[in-house]
Protein backbone atom coordinates (compact mmCIF):
# COMPACT_ATOMS: atom_id res chain seq x y z
CA UNK A 1 0.00 0.00 0.00
CA UNK A 2 1.45 3.45 -0.56
CA UNK A 3 -0.32 6.17 1.24
CA UNK A 4 -0.34 9.07 -0.74
CA UNK A 5 -0.83 11.89 -1.12
CA UNK A 6 -0.21 12.94 2.97
CA UNK A 7 -2.75 15.44 2.85
CA UNK A 8 -4.64 17.95 5.02
CA UNK A 9 -7.22 14.57 5.77
CA UNK A 10 -4.37 12.33 7.10
CA UNK A 11 -4.88 12.36 10.91
CA UNK A 12 -2.98 14.55 13.04
CA UNK A 13 -0.35 12.79 15.28
CA UNK A 14 1.44 15.82 16.93
CA UNK A 15 -1.55 18.14 17.89
CA UNK A 16 0.64 19.87 20.56
CA UNK A 17 -0.63 22.10 22.70
CA UNK A 18 1.70 24.92 21.59
CA UNK A 19 4.05 25.67 24.89
CA UNK A 20 4.11 29.72 25.60
CA UNK A 21 8.22 29.52 25.57
CA UNK A 22 10.92 27.72 24.12
CA UNK A 23 14.83 27.72 23.14
CA UNK A 24 14.29 27.58 19.76
CA UNK A 25 11.01 27.21 16.83
CA UNK A 26 11.62 25.73 14.14
CA UNK A 27 9.20 26.58 11.26
CA UNK A 28 8.30 23.56 8.75
CA UNK A 29 7.92 19.68 9.24
CA UNK A 30 9.56 18.69 6.56
CA UNK A 31 13.23 16.16 6.92
CA UNK A 32 15.24 19.22 7.21
CA UNK A 33 12.84 21.22 10.15
CA UNK A 34 12.07 17.70 11.60
CA UNK A 35 16.39 16.77 11.50
CA UNK A 36 16.85 20.49 13.22
CA UNK A 37 14.47 19.81 15.96
CA UNK A 38 16.08 16.42 16.52
CA UNK A 39 19.72 17.90 17.14
CA UNK A 40 18.04 20.79 19.07
CA UNK A 41 16.31 18.22 21.62
CA UNK A 42 19.94 16.26 21.32
CA UNK A 43 21.30 19.24 22.78
CA UNK A 44 19.17 19.72 25.69
CA UNK A 45 17.14 22.72 24.36
CA UNK A 46 13.45 23.06 24.22
CA UNK A 47 12.79 22.95 20.73
CA UNK A 48 9.29 23.57 19.61
CA UNK A 49 8.38 22.98 15.87
CA UNK A 50 5.28 23.67 13.61
CA UNK A 51 4.12 22.42 10.45
CA UNK A 52 1.05 24.34 8.70
CA UNK A 53 -0.53 21.15 7.87
CA UNK A 54 1.46 17.08 8.35
CA UNK A 55 4.69 16.37 9.08
CA UNK A 56 6.17 15.43 5.65
CA UNK A 57 3.24 16.62 4.04
CA UNK A 58 5.02 18.28 0.90
CA UNK A 59 8.15 17.65 -0.83
CA UNK A 60 9.66 15.47 1.84
CA UNK A 61 7.33 12.32 1.24
CA UNK A 62 7.21 12.90 -2.26
CA UNK A 63 10.36 12.48 -3.46
CA UNK A 64 12.63 9.67 -5.46
CA UNK A 65 13.74 8.69 -1.77
CA UNK A 66 17.51 8.63 -2.88
CA UNK A 67 20.15 9.10 0.02
CA UNK A 68 23.45 9.52 -2.11
CA UNK A 69 26.56 11.51 -1.99
CA UNK A 70 27.15 10.92 -5.60
CA UNK A 71 27.16 14.30 -7.80
CA UNK A 72 26.78 16.55 -5.12
CA UNK A 73 28.28 20.09 -5.12
CA UNK A 74 31.72 19.22 -3.48
CA UNK A 75 30.25 22.03 -0.78
CA UNK A 76 27.20 19.86 0.11
CA UNK A 77 29.48 16.60 0.63
CA UNK A 78 30.92 16.62 3.48
CA UNK A 79 27.58 17.07 4.84
CA UNK A 80 26.08 14.38 2.80
CA UNK A 81 28.85 12.14 3.52
CA UNK A 82 27.90 13.12 7.61
CA UNK A 83 23.81 12.31 6.60
CA UNK A 84 24.97 8.95 5.46
CA UNK A 85 26.21 7.95 8.91
CA UNK A 86 22.86 9.62 10.71
CA UNK A 87 20.90 7.85 8.55
CA UNK A 88 22.50 4.60 9.37
CA UNK A 89 22.17 5.38 12.92
CA UNK A 90 18.91 6.78 13.04
CA UNK A 91 17.43 4.33 11.10
CA UNK A 92 18.01 1.69 14.19
CA UNK A 93 16.96 4.67 16.69
CA UNK A 94 13.92 4.64 15.25
CA UNK A 95 12.43 1.32 15.99
CA UNK A 96 10.86 1.49 12.60
CA UNK A 97 11.14 0.22 8.77
CA UNK A 98 11.75 3.05 7.07
CA UNK A 99 12.74 0.79 4.04
CA UNK A 100 16.52 2.23 4.45
CA UNK A 101 18.93 -0.13 1.84
CA UNK A 102 22.03 0.39 0.79
CA UNK A 103 21.75 -0.38 -2.70
CA UNK A 104 23.84 2.14 -4.60
CA UNK A 105 23.03 4.55 -7.22
CA UNK A 106 23.92 4.62 -11.33
CA UNK A 107 24.15 7.88 -12.80
CA UNK A 108 24.53 6.59 -16.58
CA UNK A 109 25.60 8.60 -18.97
CA UNK A 110 24.54 9.48 -22.70
CA UNK A 111 27.47 10.45 -24.37
CA UNK A 112 30.90 11.33 -24.20
CA UNK A 113 30.37 14.18 -22.60
CA UNK A 114 28.84 12.92 -19.98
CA UNK A 115 31.40 10.36 -19.06
CA UNK A 116 33.71 13.45 -19.19
CA UNK A 117 31.99 15.46 -16.94
CA UNK A 118 31.67 11.85 -14.33
CA UNK A 119 35.74 11.81 -14.17
CA UNK A 120 35.69 15.48 -13.67
CA UNK A 121 33.95 14.91 -10.45
CA UNK A 122 35.31 11.52 -9.31
CA UNK A 123 38.04 13.83 -7.60
CA UNK A 124 35.76 15.13 -5.22
CA UNK A 125 33.74 12.30 -4.45
CA UNK A 126 37.79 10.58 -3.17
CA UNK A 127 38.63 13.79 -1.47
CA UNK A 128 35.70 13.00 1.10
CA UNK A 129 36.29 8.88 0.93
CA UNK A 130 32.84 8.28 -1.14
CA UNK A 131 33.33 5.22 -2.92
CA UNK A 132 32.34 6.35 -6.71
CA UNK A 133 33.94 5.00 -9.79
CA UNK A 134 33.54 5.29 -13.61
CA UNK A 135 32.68 2.31 -15.09
CA UNK A 136 32.24 1.60 -18.62
CA UNK A 137 29.99 -0.08 -21.34
CA UNK A 138 30.37 -4.11 -20.42
CA UNK A 139 30.72 -2.89 -16.44
CA UNK A 140 27.58 -1.04 -16.65
CA UNK A 141 25.28 -3.68 -18.61
CA UNK A 142 26.65 -5.93 -15.70
CA UNK A 143 25.63 -3.59 -13.35
CA UNK A 144 21.92 -2.94 -14.47
CA UNK A 145 21.34 -6.53 -17.04
CA UNK A 146 18.68 -6.97 -18.80
CA UNK A 147 17.92 -3.49 -20.27
CA UNK A 148 17.31 -2.63 -24.05
CA UNK A 149 19.17 0.46 -23.94
CA UNK A 150 23.22 0.03 -24.28
CA UNK A 151 24.91 3.00 -22.41
CA UNK A 152 28.59 4.22 -23.02
CA UNK A 153 29.26 3.88 -19.37
CA UNK A 154 28.41 5.43 -15.70
CA UNK A 155 29.30 6.64 -12.39
CA UNK A 156 28.64 4.12 -9.37
CA UNK A 157 28.60 5.03 -5.72
CA UNK A 158 27.46 1.57 -4.15
CA UNK A 159 27.12 3.25 -0.66
CA UNK A 160 24.61 5.39 -1.37
CA UNK A 161 21.05 4.24 -0.09
CA UNK A 162 17.46 4.75 -0.47
CA UNK A 163 14.64 4.75 1.79
CA UNK A 164 11.05 5.21 1.84
CA UNK A 165 10.29 8.93 2.68
CA UNK A 166 6.55 8.54 3.81
CA UNK A 167 7.97 6.40 6.29
CA UNK A 168 11.14 7.81 7.25
CA UNK A 169 10.21 11.60 7.72
CA UNK A 170 7.21 10.84 9.69
CA UNK A 171 9.21 8.01 11.86
CA UNK A 172 12.34 10.86 12.56
CA UNK A 173 9.31 13.10 13.99
CA UNK A 174 8.15 10.21 16.70
CA UNK A 175 12.02 9.76 17.69
CA UNK A 176 12.41 13.56 17.91
CA UNK A 177 9.45 13.74 19.91
CA UNK A 178 10.65 11.25 22.17
CA UNK A 179 13.60 12.94 22.93
CA UNK A 180 11.62 16.09 23.53
CA UNK A 181 11.44 18.25 20.62
CA UNK A 182 7.41 19.76 20.83
CA UNK A 183 6.04 18.92 17.31
CA UNK A 184 2.70 20.73 16.64
CA UNK A 185 1.16 20.13 13.35
CA UNK A 186 -1.77 21.91 11.95
CA UNK A 187 -0.11 25.50 13.65
CA UNK A 188 0.94 28.03 10.77
CA UNK A 189 3.63 30.56 11.75
CA UNK A 190 1.92 33.41 10.86
CA UNK A 191 4.74 36.08 11.60
CA UNK A 192 8.33 36.55 13.64
CA UNK A 193 7.60 37.95 16.70
CA UNK A 194 10.13 41.15 16.67
CA UNK A 195 11.42 43.43 19.73
CA UNK A 196 14.27 45.92 19.48
CA UNK A 197 14.95 44.81 16.24
CA UNK A 198 15.74 41.17 17.08
CA UNK A 199 14.00 37.69 17.18
CA UNK A 200 11.44 37.48 19.78
CA UNK A 201 9.84 34.42 19.09
CA UNK A 202 6.87 33.46 16.49
CA UNK A 203 3.39 34.57 16.20
CA UNK A 204 1.00 31.16 14.84
CA UNK A 205 -2.66 30.67 14.61
CA UNK A 206 -2.53 28.83 18.06
CA UNK A 207 -1.06 31.68 19.90
CA UNK A 208 2.93 32.75 20.30
CA UNK A 209 5.93 31.23 21.68
CA UNK A 210 8.62 33.23 22.61
CA UNK A 211 11.56 32.35 21.95
CA UNK A 212 15.15 34.02 21.53
CA UNK A 213 15.72 31.77 18.24
CA UNK A 214 13.65 30.93 15.35
CA UNK A 215 14.78 28.73 12.31
CA UNK A 216 12.88 28.54 9.02
CA UNK A 217 12.98 25.85 7.13
CA UNK A 218 9.86 25.77 5.40
CA UNK A 219 10.65 24.10 1.93
CA UNK A 220 8.79 26.15 -1.13
CA UNK A 221 6.60 28.36 1.54
CA UNK A 222 10.24 30.06 2.63
CA UNK A 223 10.51 32.71 0.56
CA UNK A 224 7.05 33.74 1.12
CA UNK A 225 7.49 34.06 4.88
CA UNK A 226 11.09 35.63 4.58
CA UNK A 227 9.54 38.38 2.16
CA UNK A 228 7.04 39.51 4.59
CA UNK A 229 9.78 40.34 7.44
CA UNK A 230 11.83 42.07 4.47
CA UNK A 231 14.11 39.49 3.92
CA UNK A 232 14.56 37.85 0.06
CA UNK A 233 15.99 35.20 -1.10
CA UNK A 234 15.53 34.29 -5.31
CA UNK A 235 13.76 30.88 -4.41
CA UNK A 236 11.46 29.12 -6.84
CA UNK A 237 9.81 25.78 -6.75
CA UNK A 238 8.94 23.24 -9.41
CA UNK A 239 6.81 20.41 -10.04
CA UNK A 240 8.18 16.79 -10.33
CA UNK A 241 5.93 13.95 -11.25
CA UNK A 242 6.75 10.12 -9.83
CA UNK A 243 4.69 7.27 -10.52
CA UNK A 244 4.89 3.76 -8.19
CA UNK A 245 4.50 0.71 -11.12
CA UNK A 246 4.01 -2.89 -10.47
CA UNK A 247 6.58 -5.37 -12.01
CA UNK A 248 8.88 -8.31 -11.12
CA UNK A 249 12.01 -7.16 -9.75
CA UNK A 250 15.21 -6.93 -11.75
CA UNK A 251 18.62 -7.90 -10.45
CA UNK A 252 19.93 -4.52 -9.98
CA UNK A 253 18.67 -3.14 -6.53
CA UNK A 254 20.06 0.43 -6.57
CA UNK A 255 18.49 3.95 -8.20
CA UNK A 256 19.61 4.57 -11.47
CA UNK A 257 18.94 7.52 -13.94
CA UNK A 258 19.28 8.39 -17.56
CA UNK A 259 18.27 11.87 -18.98
CA UNK A 260 15.13 10.12 -19.83
CA UNK A 261 13.97 8.13 -16.77
CA UNK A 262 15.04 7.60 -13.22
CA UNK A 263 14.07 4.16 -11.29
CA UNK A 264 14.61 3.02 -7.70
CA UNK A 265 13.22 -0.40 -6.30
CA UNK A 266 10.40 -0.37 -3.43
CA UNK A 267 9.56 -2.37 -1.16
CA UNK A 268 6.88 -3.82 -2.23
CA UNK A 269 8.17 -5.77 -4.79
CA UNK A 270 7.64 -2.77 -7.90
CA UNK A 271 9.90 0.35 -9.05
CA UNK A 272 9.30 4.73 -8.14
CA UNK A 273 10.09 5.79 -11.43
CA UNK A 274 10.51 9.61 -12.45
CA UNK A 275 11.50 11.46 -15.22
CA UNK A 276 15.46 12.25 -14.97
CA UNK A 277 16.45 16.39 -15.50
CA UNK A 278 12.38 17.02 -16.07
CA UNK A 279 10.50 19.51 -13.94
CA UNK A 280 8.40 22.23 -14.66
CA UNK A 281 7.88 25.96 -13.24
CA UNK A 282 4.81 27.27 -12.83
CA UNK A 283 5.61 31.21 -13.43
CA UNK A 284 4.37 33.88 -10.63
CA UNK A 285 5.72 37.52 -9.51
CA UNK A 286 8.45 36.15 -8.06
CA UNK A 287 9.43 33.85 -11.10
CA UNK A 288 9.94 37.15 -12.72
CA UNK A 289 12.49 38.87 -9.98
CA UNK A 290 13.69 35.91 -9.74
CA UNK A 291 15.07 35.43 -13.40
CA UNK A 292 18.13 37.60 -13.60
CA UNK A 293 19.72 35.42 -10.63
CA UNK A 294 18.36 32.36 -12.57
CA UNK A 295 19.96 32.95 -16.35
CA UNK A 296 23.32 30.68 -15.41
CA UNK A 297 20.88 27.74 -14.53
CA UNK A 298 18.38 28.40 -17.43
CA UNK A 299 21.35 28.33 -20.08
CA UNK A 300 23.31 25.53 -18.75
CA UNK A 301 20.08 23.04 -18.69
CA UNK A 302 17.45 25.17 -21.62
CA UNK A 303 15.26 21.74 -22.09
CA UNK A 304 14.97 20.74 -18.68
CA UNK A 305 12.56 22.91 -17.35
CA UNK A 306 8.91 23.46 -18.90
CA UNK A 307 7.28 26.61 -18.40
CA UNK A 308 3.03 26.59 -17.10
CA UNK A 309 1.91 29.90 -17.64
CA UNK A 310 0.51 30.68 -14.66
CA UNK A 311 1.01 29.44 -10.84
CA UNK A 312 -2.40 27.41 -9.28
CA UNK A 313 -4.24 29.39 -6.57
CA UNK A 314 -3.03 29.69 -3.28
CA UNK A 315 0.77 28.41 -4.44
CA UNK A 316 3.83 30.29 -2.79
CA UNK A 317 4.11 32.41 -6.29
CA UNK A 318 0.44 32.35 -6.96
CA UNK A 319 -0.41 35.89 -8.52
CA UNK A 320 -3.39 36.15 -6.11
CA UNK A 321 -1.30 35.07 -3.10
CA UNK A 322 -1.44 37.61 -0.56
CA UNK A 323 2.58 38.84 0.30
CA UNK A 324 2.02 40.48 3.34
CA UNK A 325 -0.49 40.32 6.33
CA UNK A 326 -1.03 40.92 10.08
CA UNK A 327 -0.37 38.54 13.00
CA UNK A 328 -3.87 37.81 13.77
CA UNK A 329 -5.25 37.45 10.43
CA UNK A 330 -5.42 34.46 8.24
CA UNK A 331 -2.57 34.01 6.13
CA UNK A 332 -1.59 32.03 2.40
CA UNK A 333 -0.50 29.11 5.05
CA UNK A 334 -3.54 27.72 6.66
CA UNK A 335 -5.29 28.48 2.96
CA UNK A 336 -3.61 25.73 1.93
CA UNK A 337 -2.23 23.22 4.62
CA UNK A 338 -0.78 20.72 2.31
CA UNK A 339 0.42 21.67 -1.15
CA UNK A 340 -0.36 19.01 -3.21
CA UNK A 341 0.50 19.46 -7.21
CA UNK A 342 -1.34 17.35 -9.19
CA UNK A 343 1.14 14.77 -11.25
CA UNK A 344 1.74 15.27 -15.28
CA UNK A 345 -0.47 12.59 -16.15
CA UNK A 346 0.89 12.71 -19.81
CA UNK A 347 4.45 12.27 -18.14
CA UNK A 348 3.15 9.54 -15.83
CA UNK A 349 2.16 7.44 -19.47
CA UNK A 350 5.69 8.02 -20.63
CA UNK A 351 7.21 6.77 -17.71
CA UNK A 352 5.31 3.53 -17.32
CA UNK A 353 5.85 3.00 -21.33
CA UNK A 354 9.77 4.18 -20.81
CA UNK A 355 10.25 1.62 -18.16
CA UNK A 356 8.15 -1.58 -19.73
CA UNK A 357 10.64 -0.91 -23.10
CA UNK A 358 13.78 -0.68 -21.46
CA UNK A 359 13.34 -3.67 -18.87
CA UNK A 360 11.50 -6.31 -20.96
CA UNK A 361 12.20 -9.18 -18.59
CA UNK A 362 9.95 -7.11 -15.68
CA UNK A 363 6.97 -8.33 -16.97
CA UNK A 364 4.01 -6.07 -17.59
CA UNK A 365 4.20 -2.54 -15.77
CA UNK A 366 1.23 -1.36 -14.50
CA UNK A 367 0.48 1.87 -12.63
CA UNK A 368 -0.16 1.58 -8.93
CA UNK A 369 -0.09 5.41 -8.17
CA UNK A 370 1.14 8.40 -9.15
CA UNK A 371 1.94 12.16 -7.21
CA UNK A 372 4.08 15.37 -7.61
CA UNK A 373 5.69 17.10 -4.66
CA UNK A 374 6.79 20.72 -5.57
CA UNK A 375 11.02 21.16 -5.43
CA UNK A 376 12.04 24.22 -3.61
CA UNK A 377 15.53 25.36 -6.10
CA UNK A 378 17.72 28.31 -5.43
CA UNK A 379 19.56 30.03 -8.98
CA UNK A 380 22.72 27.96 -8.14
CA UNK A 381 21.32 24.85 -6.74
CA UNK A 382 22.44 24.97 -3.06
CA UNK A 383 20.63 26.14 0.06
CA UNK A 384 20.87 28.85 1.83
CA UNK A 385 22.16 28.27 5.36
CA UNK A 386 22.91 30.83 6.67
CA UNK A 387 22.08 33.52 9.96
CA UNK A 388 20.62 36.59 8.86
CA UNK A 389 22.63 38.86 9.68
CA UNK A 390 19.43 42.18 9.11
CA UNK A 391 17.59 40.32 11.96
CA UNK A 392 19.77 38.44 14.67
CA UNK A 393 17.94 35.39 16.27
CA UNK A 394 16.89 34.33 12.48
CA UNK A 395 18.22 31.30 10.61
CA UNK A 396 17.33 30.26 7.80
CA UNK A 397 17.60 26.25 5.99
CA UNK A 398 15.88 26.43 2.88
CA UNK A 399 16.61 26.00 -1.37
CA UNK A 400 18.07 22.48 -0.65
CA UNK A 401 17.00 22.36 -4.64
CA UNK A 402 15.99 18.62 -4.86
CA UNK A 403 18.69 17.05 -2.50
CA UNK A 404 16.99 17.42 0.27
CA UNK A 405 15.75 14.14 1.88
CA UNK A 406 19.48 12.18 1.30
CA UNK A 407 21.12 15.69 3.08
CA UNK A 408 18.30 16.11 6.04
CA UNK A 409 19.72 14.83 8.79
CA UNK A 410 23.50 16.58 8.08
CA UNK A 411 21.94 19.58 7.76
CA UNK A 412 19.85 19.40 10.49
CA UNK A 413 22.65 18.78 12.91
CA UNK A 414 24.49 21.81 10.96
CA UNK A 415 21.23 24.13 11.50
CA UNK A 416 20.70 23.38 15.10
CA UNK A 417 24.57 23.99 16.26
CA UNK A 418 24.40 27.48 13.77
CA UNK A 419 21.25 28.58 15.22
CA UNK A 420 22.24 28.22 18.97
CA UNK A 421 26.18 29.71 18.00
CA UNK A 422 28.45 26.20 18.02
CA UNK A 423 30.68 25.36 15.14
CA UNK A 424 28.94 23.76 12.77
CA UNK A 425 31.97 21.58 11.42
CA UNK A 426 31.64 22.52 8.23
CA UNK A 427 32.25 25.79 5.60
CA UNK A 428 28.91 27.18 4.87
CA UNK A 429 30.84 30.16 2.51
CA UNK A 430 28.95 28.50 -0.38
CA UNK A 431 25.56 28.58 1.81
CA UNK A 432 25.67 31.95 2.93
CA UNK A 433 22.55 34.30 2.36
CA UNK A 434 24.66 37.61 0.76
CA UNK A 435 25.94 35.95 -2.18
CA UNK A 436 22.22 36.78 -3.84
CA UNK A 437 23.07 40.23 -2.94
CA UNK A 438 26.85 40.96 -2.94
CA UNK A 439 27.45 40.40 -6.34
CA UNK A 440 28.34 36.88 -6.62
CA UNK A 441 28.64 35.15 -9.96
CA UNK A 442 25.79 32.25 -9.46
CA UNK A 443 28.10 29.26 -9.83
CA UNK A 444 26.48 26.43 -10.85
CA UNK A 445 29.24 24.59 -9.45
CA UNK A 446 30.78 20.19 -10.65
CA UNK A 447 27.71 18.88 -9.54
CA UNK A 448 25.87 16.19 -11.93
Amino acid sequence: MIPFPISETSPVEHPGPLPGEADVVVIGGGVIGVATALFLARKGLRAVLVEKGRIAGEQSSRNWGWIRQQGRDPNELPIMVEANRHWQELARQTNEDIGLVQGGVAFLAENDRDMAEFEAWLPHAQACGVDSRVLGRAETAALIPGATKSWPGAIYTPSDMRAEPWRAVPALARLAAREGAVIVEHCAARRLRIEGGRVAGLVTEQGTVRAPEVIVAGGAWTSLFLRAHGVTIPQLSVRATVAAVDADPMVYPGGATDDGIAWRPRPDGGYSLAAGGFHELFIGPDAFRALPKFLTQLRNDPFGTRFKPFAPKGYPDGWGTPRDWRPDEVTPFERMRVLNPAPNRRKVDQLVNRFAALFPGVGPVSLKSAWAGMIDTMPDLVPVVDRVAALPGLTVGAGMSGHGFGIGPGMGRVLADLATGDAPGHDLHRFRLSRFSDGSRMDLGPTL
